[in-house]
């Protein structure tokens, strides 16, 4: 589905050149679920917005469903740490943003804009504004944002940080749910994450970058049975395993 051919990119700061990301190629097939994990600052946000199209590569070439991405895939769509809604719209105009760019009919934007906020169980939060929302609940709105293009390419940056736990877990085992969903449109979905327990918790591989500039130190599948639990025999094997490639 993506194809990352030695992948670079570089930013400039005060007429020096700064590598962020270096050579990277990675392969993410469809219907996986991907965690890309690392030390702070080794790229992992990068990363992802390269995969998304929006910020262009120093040197390399992203490839989806086979051909060259120039630009932003707009068969994708990300969910953000920030949230990142309108707080002067109510929760259903922001799940219409993304819609109403790609100008779909009036109707057709408020048809999937309710299917998706039911989904993510903020069915009677429609006409509320972001302020009156828990983080939870403006991180499922987000969510819901994002599912309604209906992408094939789900990336999240992040997307439980700022939640406390409780929240978070059960954000979690929402999010691997409408994922196992095969109704819905998203097949594949690529996290970043500092949480290397999320991680092992959500994916079926996990890749490792190195500190900046960031490259893949480890690529590593994650064969736990689902669901998953951190009590399960080999779950703190696993975590110290990816703990181990992190340099």
């Amino acid at each position: 589905m993506l194809l990352l051919n030695r992948l670079s990119k570089s930013v400039e700061d005060r007429g020096r050149t700064i590598p962020v990301i270096q050579d990277v190629t990675l392969e993410v097939p469809e219907r996986q679920f991907l965690c890309i994990v690392g030390p702070s600052g080794s790229g992992k946000s990068t990363l992802l917005r390269l995969m998304m199209g929006l910020t262009p590569p120093t040197s390399g070439t992203l490839y989806y469903h086979g051909l060259p991405l120039d630009g932003v895939n707009l068969r994708a769509a990300m969910v953000f740490q920030s949230f990142a809604l309108l707080p002067w719209l109510t929760v259903q105009a922001n799940v219409e943003l993304g819609l109403r760019a790609r100008d779909l009919p009036d109707e057709e934007c408020r048809r999937r804009a309710a299917y998706y906020l039911d989904k993510v169980g903020l069915d009677g939060f429609k006409e509320a504004y972001p302020g009156e929302l828990s983080g939870g609940m403006k991180q499922r709105a987000a969510l819901a944002r994002a599912l309604a293009v209906e992408p094939d390419l789900l990336c999240m940056d992040e997307p439980f940080s700022g939640l406390d736990a409780l929240t978070s877990a059960n954000l979690r085992e929402e999010v691997l749910g409408l994922w196992a969903d095969l109704a819905l449109p998203v097949h594949t979905v690529v996290m970043v994450t500092h949480i290397i327990e999320e991680a092992v918790l959500m994916a079926d591989r996990v890749v490792v970058l190195t500190s900046r500039p960031g490259r893949i130190a480890a690529d590593m599948p994650v064969t736990l049975p689902r669901p998953r639990n951190k009590r399960d025999p080999g779950f703190d094997e696993m975590v110290d395993s990816i703990f181990e490639k992190i340099v």
